[in-house]
């Protein structure tokens, strides 16, 4: 996960000045100097680290304690405040033209991801905004770009307006805008071609395009495992091309995360979106309050609960209530809600939005391997429809074939009946506490429980 080490070090640099009743300058400075080092590793650019630092260290000295918060409690504060601000204070919106259809040009360098990216922001604008756009393959130089759209489009049931590669990327877009009026499509998302540099070729044709179809989005797709090239890149697009977003993406890999600190700061230009995986609905809106939350270890519970309905069947959920309070949970509703909570993304991902948890004990060098759920699936799947039903007839010769039917060991088959049997109880303690009488009825994230 990006920020990784950066959210350890300066949860671990807040941790020490959190619950301190008085803090002194030396304090202040002392935690600035651990979050400069924080900051800079992460591979944040150097002025803007300078910048955040003066600015934090500024008002954490001149701001009059609130009441309800203790001082060290009021740094944490600020720190927040200043890293939201950094990344761009509130979440910036995709455009939407007054007189449809909406042009949104993607431009960027190869490699970075873009027309992956042009078909996730499609899914996107359908999924979360009922719009129904057109993908234009423009990208006439890079072979299979325009294969690469199609079989997209084709996954997504998505139509993909294409004149080959021997036509002038200018007049694609130009046909592509009057076929998306004539057909009523509320977006054109046009996928140019990158280069493996910048260069005055790449500039001009992308000038070119600009001119003709005039976008009311120009949305730079940046690799955010590139760290600092990644501004830079960001910056010199922007310099020719007057950029009007920026889509960071691989944000889930094993990068330092400095890019997304920086780009805003140095580029005036918003994060508008992320991706956070491969798969095609791997795109979510960039939430700087939110991102700053998560690095500092504050999690982030509208994400959480934005994933959970997406991806949650509420006829289920009231199902599984019912069956909880009835004590009538067995391995098959088991393996249904594994499956939920699997679709809202990695596991370790989503421990990570709760507040609290990595602080909590045991939890912070908690590792969710998805091998180990994976064997916790093919123990369920290898028992019969009777002993998923009715754990209680395991006696030792069925719990041996489950063992050797999942390729597992019998101490894992005793593992997970004990773990099922204290979840079993679990829930039937949380909906004994959410559905006495005049009480509102519980339904935690949205209406979705975590089964484990």
């Amino acid at each position: 996960m990006a920020f990784e080490g950066l959210a350890e070090r300066l949860q671990d640099t807040l941790t020490k000045i959190r619950g301190k009743g008085k803090v002194s300058e030396q304090d202040i400075k002392d935690m600035m100097r651990e979050v400069r080092l924080a900051l800079l590793e992460a591979d944040v650019n150097f002025k803007v680290v300078k910048q955040f630092i003066a600015s934090v260290k500024e008002k954490a000295l001149g701001q009059e304690v609130m009441k309800s918060l203790t001082p060290g409690q009021q740094v944490i504060k600020v720190v927040n405040e200043e890293l939201t601000a950094l990344m761009g204070g509130e979440q910036s919106k995709i455009a939407v033209a007054q007189k449809s259809p909406t042009v949104v040009m993607m431009v960027g360098l190869q490699g970075a991801g873009k027309t992956t990216t042009t078909a996730k922001l499609a899914n996107h604008l359908r999924k979360k905004h009922n719009r129904n756009p057109l993908l234009v393959a423009a990208d006439i130089y890079r072979p299979a770009a325009i294969k690469q759209l199609e079989t997209l489009g084709k996954q997504l049931n998505m139509p993909v307006f294409s004149l080959g590669d021997q036509v002038s990327p200018v007049e694609i877009a130009k046909q592509a805008i009057s076929k998306a009026k004539e057909e009523h499509h509320d977006y054109v998302l046009i996928d140019t071609a990158g280069r493996l540099h910048i260069d005055e070729t790449l500039m001009d044709e992308l000038k070119q395009v600009k001119e003709l179809a005039k976008p009311d989005e120009i949305l730079l797709v940046v690799d955010a495992m590139t760290g600092q090239d990644a501004v830079n890149v960001a910056e010199s697009f922007n310099e020719q091309l007057d950029v009007t977003g920026v889509v960071l993406t691989k944000l889930d890999g094993d990068t330092r995360g400095g890019a997304a600190i920086s780009v805003k700061a140095v580029t005036n230009t918003p994060i508008k979106f992320v991706g956070m995986g491969e798969k095609i609905d791997q795109l979510e809106p960039f939430h700087p309050e939110r991102m700053a939350s998560r690095i500092l270890g504050m999690g982030d519970v509208l994400t959480l609960i934005e994933k959970a309905q997406s991806n949650v069947d509420e006829e289920k959920v009231r199902e599984l209530e019912k069956k909880m309070r009835n004590m009538d949970f067995t391995f098959d509703d088991f393996l249904e809600q594994l499956d939920q909570v699997r679709n809202m993304g990695p596991l370790d991902e989503i421990l990570g939005m709760i507040p609290g948890l990595n602080k909590a004990k045991g939890m912070k060098d908690l590792q969710v391997d998805d091998k180990q759920i994976g064997k916790v699936e093919a123990i369920v799947r290898s028992m019969t429809k009777k002993e998923k039903q009715d754990p209680s007839i395991m006696n030792a010769s069925r719990r041996r074939r489950i063992a050797n039917g999942s390729g597992t060991t019998i101490q894992d088959v005793n593992r997970l009946l004990k773990q099922f049997e204290d979840m079993k109880k679990m829930m039937k303690q949380m909906t004994g506490m959410t559905s006495g009488k005049g009480k509102k009825r519980g339904k935690g994230l949205g209406g979705f429980k975590l089964p484990f």
